[in-house]
């Protein structure tokens, strides 16, 4: 059941990261009650934890408000605000404070350009984002937590913003009826007026509706011009070296004809005598 749960989890994840552009590391946005749910079941470290549960790192934020409503709840919730102070602040241009939730939904707004993942323990609050925000939520649950599959609301932008990119724009449908128009003359034999706007590349636009990349754009690497090392010409050996070679050449013939001659000369040899002495042969 937990192999199960975690693919799911895992397919929400993609959902979010094809269709809407989330990236790593992940931004989680935690209210009050989410930090709250986190220390008293003692869901500890934090970070490790959601990581596991997005399968990539996360950085956690809070806003200045959130602290705000923890520090007015009291003693209860002095070990919850002392961890959300330790958490990253996101900007609200908030002078005064407001509810936690109000705040929140300003700071996501309803295409979420930050692209952070929230999370609360509000129901109400969860269920209203999931009908007007494109927001992946998280929430505990004993001591675990989870993440919401895609609302309906969530799926039918992801599905617009598709169409959108597959039909023709008004502009493009324009470029396409002169491009007919000009074909269709230059069968005839006639020339058209707009001919030099066709000589004009056209830019192709590699982002969807919500302007997300359909895919990373990688530079190509080529070849600039032939290695200049490769091109070099071959260095002649000069004149000078050629004698010095010979030289040598001579001096090692000469050497092993010495060594011959050498070997050509017997060597004086003795024999010992019959009294048993030793001593060179004599003579009569």
């Amino acid at each position: 059941m937990r192999v199960k749960r975690q693919k799911k989890n895992r397919r929400t994840v993609r959902f979010f990261t094809v269709c809407f552009g989330f990236r790593q590391p992940f931004k989680v946005l935690c209210d009050g009650t989410f930090v709250h749910h986190l220390v008293s079941k003692e869901i500890t470290p934090a970070d490790t934890v959601l990581s596991e549960l997005l399968g990539g790192p996360v950085k956690l934020f809070t806003t200045r408000c959130v602290l705000a409503e923890l520090q007015k709840l009291g003693k209860d919730y002095s070990e919850s605000l002392e961890a959300a102070q330790m958490l990253s602040t996101a900007t609200c241009e908030h002078e005064e404070a407001k509810p936690a939730d109000e705040c929140l939904s300003e700071v996501l707004g309803v295409k979420n350009s930050e692209h952070f993942f929230l999370g609360t323990q509000d129901f109400e609050f969860r269920k209203k984002l999931q009908k007007e925000s494109i927001v992946p939520l998280l929430y505990g649950l004993n001591n675990s937590l989870q993440i919401d599959q895609p609302s309906d609301f969530q799926r039918e932008t992801a599905k617009d913003s598709e169409r959108k990119r597959l039909t023709m724009t008004d502009a493009e449908k324009r470029m396409l009826e002169k491009q007919t128009a000009r074909i269709l003359a230059s069968s005839r034999g006639e020339g058209t007026v707009d001919d030099e706007q066709w000589e004009a590349p056209r830019v192709v636009s590699t982002r969807n509706g919500l302007g997300v990349k359909d895919r990373p754009q990688f530079k190509r690497n080529r070849a600039k011009g032939p290695n200049p090392l490769s091109c070099m010409k071959k260095k002649k050996a000069s004149d000078s070296k050629r004698p010095q070679s010979k030289s040598k050449a001579e001096s090692r013939s000469g050497g092993q004809e010495e060594k011959k001659g050498e070997t050509g000369t017997k060597k004086r040899s003795r024999q010992r005598s019959r009294n048993g002495k030793s001593g060179p042969d004599r003579t009569e």
